[in-house]
Protein backbone atom coordinates (compact mmCIF):
# COMPACT_ATOMS: atom_id res chain seq x y z
CA UNK A 1 0.00 0.00 0.00
CA UNK A 2 1.27 3.35 -0.84
CA UNK A 3 0.60 6.13 1.99
CA UNK A 4 -1.51 8.86 0.71
CA UNK A 5 1.17 11.56 1.24
CA UNK A 6 3.26 9.90 -1.45
CA UNK A 7 0.94 9.32 -3.78
CA UNK A 8 -0.23 13.20 -3.27
CA UNK A 9 3.65 14.49 -3.95
CA UNK A 10 3.75 12.08 -6.89
CA UNK A 11 0.49 13.41 -8.54
CA UNK A 12 1.52 17.12 -7.86
CA UNK A 13 4.39 16.09 -9.83
CA UNK A 14 2.89 14.44 -12.52
CA UNK A 15 0.31 17.60 -12.67
CA UNK A 16 3.54 19.89 -13.05
CA UNK A 17 5.63 18.00 -15.58
CA UNK A 18 2.59 17.16 -17.48
CA UNK A 19 2.22 21.65 -18.32
CA UNK A 20 6.19 21.23 -18.94
CA UNK A 21 6.10 18.81 -21.12
CA UNK A 22 3.86 20.50 -23.39
CA UNK A 23 4.20 19.84 -27.32
CA UNK A 24 6.75 22.55 -28.09
CA UNK A 25 9.46 21.05 -24.84
CA UNK A 26 8.66 17.58 -26.51
CA UNK A 27 9.79 19.07 -30.16
CA UNK A 28 12.82 20.50 -28.42
CA UNK A 29 13.40 17.30 -26.74
CA UNK A 30 13.40 15.48 -30.07
CA UNK A 31 15.42 17.41 -31.96
CA UNK A 32 17.77 17.01 -29.63
CA UNK A 33 18.21 13.54 -29.04
CA UNK A 34 16.90 11.59 -31.70
CA UNK A 35 18.80 10.18 -34.27
CA UNK A 36 21.97 10.49 -32.69
CA UNK A 37 23.61 7.55 -33.95
CA UNK A 38 23.23 4.74 -36.87
CA UNK A 39 22.53 0.98 -35.98
CA UNK A 40 22.99 -1.71 -38.73
CA UNK A 41 19.97 -3.20 -40.44
CA UNK A 42 21.07 -5.76 -42.96
CA UNK A 43 23.69 -6.64 -46.04
CA UNK A 44 23.05 -6.22 -49.52
CA UNK A 45 24.67 -6.68 -53.08
CA UNK A 46 26.77 -3.40 -53.91
CA UNK A 47 25.31 -1.88 -57.07
CA UNK A 48 27.36 0.96 -59.19
CA UNK A 49 27.37 3.97 -57.05
CA UNK A 50 27.34 2.41 -53.51
CA UNK A 51 29.95 3.74 -51.23
CA UNK A 52 32.55 1.54 -51.68
CA UNK A 53 33.59 2.09 -47.63
CA UNK A 54 30.58 0.14 -46.99
CA UNK A 55 31.18 -3.03 -48.27
CA UNK A 56 31.26 -5.43 -45.52
CA UNK A 57 34.79 -7.50 -47.14
CA UNK A 58 33.57 -10.80 -44.64
CA UNK A 59 30.14 -11.38 -46.32
CA UNK A 60 32.11 -10.49 -49.77
CA UNK A 61 35.02 -13.02 -49.19
CA UNK A 62 32.42 -15.60 -47.99
CA UNK A 63 30.08 -14.88 -51.63
CA UNK A 64 32.92 -13.94 -53.90
CA UNK A 65 30.26 -11.27 -55.26
CA UNK A 66 30.68 -7.58 -52.82
CA UNK A 67 28.45 -6.87 -50.32
CA UNK A 68 27.74 -3.37 -48.64
CA UNK A 69 26.56 -2.75 -44.99
CA UNK A 70 22.97 -0.77 -44.76
CA UNK A 71 22.73 1.43 -41.82
CA UNK A 72 19.49 3.47 -40.47
CA UNK A 73 18.93 6.29 -38.31
CA UNK A 74 18.19 5.60 -34.84
CA UNK A 75 14.53 6.41 -33.83
CA UNK A 76 14.45 5.32 -30.22
CA UNK A 77 16.50 6.13 -27.80
CA UNK A 78 17.29 4.82 -23.84
CA UNK A 79 17.62 7.66 -21.65
CA UNK A 80 18.86 6.52 -17.85
CA UNK A 81 18.91 8.50 -14.60
CA UNK A 82 21.53 8.39 -12.29
CA UNK A 83 20.37 10.17 -8.94
CA UNK A 84 21.93 10.35 -6.51
CA UNK A 85 20.36 10.44 -2.71
CA UNK A 86 22.80 10.71 0.06
CA UNK A 87 22.35 12.18 3.00
CA UNK A 88 23.51 16.13 1.52
CA UNK A 89 20.51 15.36 -0.33
CA UNK A 90 18.10 16.36 2.52
CA UNK A 91 18.56 19.78 2.70
CA UNK A 92 16.74 22.84 1.05
CA UNK A 93 15.60 26.23 2.42
CA UNK A 94 12.72 27.47 -0.28
CA UNK A 95 10.10 25.04 -1.14
CA UNK A 96 11.55 21.95 -1.51
CA UNK A 97 15.02 19.52 -0.76
CA UNK A 98 17.90 18.96 -3.00
CA UNK A 99 16.77 15.29 -3.49
CA UNK A 100 13.17 16.13 -4.16
CA UNK A 101 14.12 18.66 -7.16
CA UNK A 102 16.10 15.99 -8.70
CA UNK A 103 13.06 13.39 -8.26
CA UNK A 104 11.24 16.45 -10.22
CA UNK A 105 13.74 17.38 -12.94
CA UNK A 106 13.88 13.30 -13.45
CA UNK A 107 10.19 13.33 -14.05
CA UNK A 108 9.82 16.27 -16.47
CA UNK A 109 12.82 14.63 -18.80
CA UNK A 110 11.34 10.83 -18.01
CA UNK A 111 7.82 12.05 -19.56
CA UNK A 112 9.34 14.37 -22.48
CA UNK A 113 11.09 10.76 -23.14
CA UNK A 114 8.07 8.93 -22.85
CA UNK A 115 5.88 11.06 -25.04
CA UNK A 116 9.28 10.20 -27.70
CA UNK A 117 8.50 6.31 -26.66
CA UNK A 118 11.95 6.40 -25.65
CA UNK A 119 13.21 3.77 -22.77
CA UNK A 120 14.00 5.24 -19.46
CA UNK A 121 15.65 3.92 -16.75
CA UNK A 122 16.83 4.54 -12.89
CA UNK A 123 19.62 4.02 -10.99
CA UNK A 124 19.91 4.96 -7.30
CA UNK A 125 23.22 5.80 -5.27
CA UNK A 126 24.83 7.29 -2.24
CA UNK A 127 28.10 5.13 -1.35
CA UNK A 128 26.78 2.53 -2.55
CA UNK A 129 24.23 0.97 -5.93
CA UNK A 130 21.01 1.45 -3.74
CA UNK A 131 18.30 0.55 -6.79
CA UNK A 132 18.38 -0.35 -10.38
CA UNK A 133 15.74 -0.41 -12.64
CA UNK A 134 16.35 -1.47 -16.15
CA UNK A 135 14.94 0.76 -19.26
CA UNK A 136 11.67 0.34 -20.16
CA UNK A 137 8.93 2.15 -21.94
CA UNK A 138 5.65 3.19 -20.86
CA UNK A 139 3.65 5.90 -18.07
CA UNK A 140 3.30 3.47 -15.77
CA UNK A 141 6.75 2.92 -15.96
CA UNK A 142 8.07 6.51 -15.53
CA UNK A 143 5.57 6.80 -12.39
CA UNK A 144 6.94 3.99 -10.57
CA UNK A 145 10.73 5.39 -11.25
CA UNK A 146 9.11 8.77 -9.90
CA UNK A 147 7.73 6.81 -6.92
CA UNK A 148 10.70 5.30 -5.48
CA UNK A 149 12.90 8.98 -6.02
CA UNK A 150 9.91 10.17 -3.62
CA UNK A 151 10.09 7.35 -1.28
CA UNK A 152 13.63 6.28 -0.81
CA UNK A 153 14.75 6.19 2.45
CA UNK A 154 17.37 5.42 4.02
CA UNK A 155 20.40 5.76 6.86
CA UNK A 156 22.39 8.78 6.63
CA UNK A 157 25.24 7.65 3.66
CA UNK A 158 27.65 9.41 2.03
CA UNK A 159 28.48 9.34 -2.23
CA UNK A 160 30.38 8.02 -4.50
CA UNK A 161 30.10 8.67 -7.68
CA UNK A 162 32.69 7.11 -9.56
CA UNK A 163 31.15 3.42 -8.17
CA UNK A 164 28.01 4.99 -9.73
CA UNK A 165 29.55 5.57 -13.01
CA UNK A 166 31.80 2.28 -12.80
CA UNK A 167 28.38 0.35 -12.37
CA UNK A 168 26.53 2.22 -15.33
CA UNK A 169 29.35 1.00 -17.78
CA UNK A 170 29.14 -1.99 -16.85
CA UNK A 171 25.43 -2.91 -16.95
CA UNK A 172 24.22 -0.02 -19.75
CA UNK A 173 25.63 -1.78 -22.94
CA UNK A 174 23.75 0.17 -25.55
CA UNK A 175 24.88 3.73 -26.17
CA UNK A 176 22.40 5.71 -24.07
CA UNK A 177 21.89 9.65 -22.59
CA UNK A 178 22.87 9.13 -19.02
CA UNK A 179 21.63 12.26 -16.79
CA UNK A 180 24.28 12.22 -13.68
CA UNK A 181 21.96 14.42 -11.43
CA UNK A 182 24.13 14.88 -7.78
CA UNK A 183 25.44 18.46 -5.47
CA UNK A 184 28.73 17.06 -6.60
CA UNK A 185 30.01 17.13 -3.51
CA UNK A 186 32.46 14.66 -3.73
CA UNK A 187 33.88 16.45 -6.75
CA UNK A 188 36.94 14.34 -8.67
CA UNK A 189 35.52 12.37 -10.86
CA UNK A 190 36.66 13.58 -13.63
CA UNK A 191 38.63 9.98 -14.92
CA UNK A 192 35.52 7.73 -14.65
CA UNK A 193 33.14 10.53 -16.14
CA UNK A 194 35.32 11.14 -19.16
CA UNK A 195 35.72 7.11 -19.82
CA UNK A 196 31.73 7.14 -19.74
CA UNK A 197 31.02 9.90 -22.15
CA UNK A 198 33.01 8.35 -24.52
CA UNK A 199 30.63 5.34 -24.52
CA UNK A 200 27.77 7.34 -24.04
CA UNK A 201 26.03 10.81 -23.73
CA UNK A 202 26.76 12.07 -20.07
CA UNK A 203 24.69 15.05 -18.76
CA UNK A 204 25.24 16.32 -15.32
CA UNK A 205 22.71 18.28 -13.26
CA UNK A 206 24.56 19.89 -10.25
CA UNK A 207 21.92 20.31 -7.70
CA UNK A 208 22.27 23.19 -5.22
CA UNK A 209 20.45 25.57 -2.72
CA UNK A 210 20.60 28.99 -2.45
CA UNK A 211 22.49 28.84 1.01
CA UNK A 212 24.73 26.76 -0.75
CA UNK A 213 26.14 29.72 -2.93
CA UNK A 214 25.80 32.38 -0.48
CA UNK A 215 25.16 32.26 3.19
CA UNK A 216 22.88 34.90 4.44
CA UNK A 217 23.15 36.79 7.86
CA UNK A 218 21.25 35.14 10.90
CA UNK A 219 23.83 35.34 13.57
CA UNK A 220 25.62 32.18 15.39
CA UNK A 221 24.18 29.32 13.75
CA UNK A 222 25.23 25.59 14.15
CA UNK A 223 25.81 24.22 10.85
CA UNK A 224 26.02 20.43 10.68
CA UNK A 225 27.58 18.36 7.71
CA UNK A 226 24.83 15.58 6.45
CA UNK A 227 27.31 13.44 5.37
CA UNK A 228 29.63 13.13 8.21
CA UNK A 229 27.47 14.40 11.28
CA UNK A 230 30.48 16.80 11.77
CA UNK A 231 28.75 20.01 13.69
CA UNK A 232 30.96 23.67 14.03
CA UNK A 233 29.49 26.64 15.54
CA UNK A 234 30.19 29.78 13.32
CA UNK A 235 29.11 33.67 13.10
CA UNK A 236 27.12 34.00 10.02
CA UNK A 237 26.96 37.77 11.47
CA UNK A 238 30.53 38.48 10.14
CA UNK A 239 30.99 39.64 6.86
CA UNK A 240 34.84 38.40 6.62
CA UNK A 241 33.05 34.73 7.20
CA UNK A 242 30.37 35.19 4.63
CA UNK A 243 32.79 36.40 1.78
CA UNK A 244 35.39 33.54 2.18
CA UNK A 245 32.34 30.89 2.69
CA UNK A 246 31.05 32.55 -0.60
CA UNK A 247 33.81 32.46 -2.56
CA UNK A 248 35.25 28.79 -1.39
CA UNK A 249 31.46 28.25 -3.13
CA UNK A 250 32.37 30.16 -6.08
CA UNK A 251 35.73 28.45 -6.49
CA UNK A 252 34.25 25.12 -6.13
CA UNK A 253 31.56 25.57 -8.42
CA UNK A 254 33.82 26.90 -11.23
CA UNK A 255 36.67 23.59 -10.28
CA UNK A 256 33.08 21.81 -10.93
CA UNK A 257 32.28 23.46 -14.30
CA UNK A 258 35.84 23.46 -15.17
CA UNK A 259 35.78 19.57 -14.60
CA UNK A 260 33.08 18.83 -16.97
CA UNK A 261 34.74 21.02 -19.80
CA UNK A 262 37.79 19.09 -19.89
CA UNK A 263 35.87 15.70 -20.24
CA UNK A 264 33.56 17.47 -23.19
CA UNK A 265 30.63 16.66 -20.24
CA UNK A 266 27.51 18.66 -20.95
CA UNK A 267 26.33 20.25 -17.70
CA UNK A 268 22.76 21.80 -16.43
CA UNK A 269 22.79 23.15 -12.88
CA UNK A 270 19.71 23.52 -10.78
CA UNK A 271 18.75 25.15 -7.96
CA UNK A 272 16.09 24.73 -5.29
CA UNK A 273 15.37 28.83 -5.52
CA UNK A 274 15.10 28.91 -9.10
CA UNK A 275 12.85 27.68 -12.08
CA UNK A 276 14.59 25.53 -14.46
CA UNK A 277 12.36 25.15 -17.23
CA UNK A 278 13.74 27.76 -19.39
CA UNK A 279 17.57 26.47 -18.87
CA UNK A 280 16.53 23.37 -19.57
CA UNK A 281 15.15 24.86 -23.01
CA UNK A 282 18.15 26.79 -23.35
CA UNK A 283 20.40 24.18 -23.28
CA UNK A 284 18.28 21.91 -25.85
CA UNK A 285 19.19 24.67 -28.31
CA UNK A 286 22.52 25.02 -27.04
CA UNK A 287 22.75 21.42 -28.34
CA UNK A 288 20.89 21.91 -31.37
CA UNK A 289 22.89 24.24 -32.57
CA UNK A 290 26.27 22.00 -31.79
CA UNK A 291 24.48 19.74 -34.16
Amino acid sequence: MIPEDLIKRIRQIQIYTSRAVNASFAGQYESVFKGRGMQFDEVREYTPGDDIRAIDWNVTARTGKPFIKRFVEEREMTVLFAVDLSASGEFGTISKMKNELAAEFCAVLAFAAARNNDKVGLLIFTDRVELFIPPKKGSRHILRLIRELLAFEMPKRRTNIPLALDYLAKVVRKRATLFLVSDFIEADVKKPLSLLNKRHDVICVPVRDRVEVAMPSMGLIEIEDAETGEIMLVDTSSKRFRDQYGGHSSRRFNELKSMFRSGNVDFIPISTDKAYINDLIQFFHMRHRRR
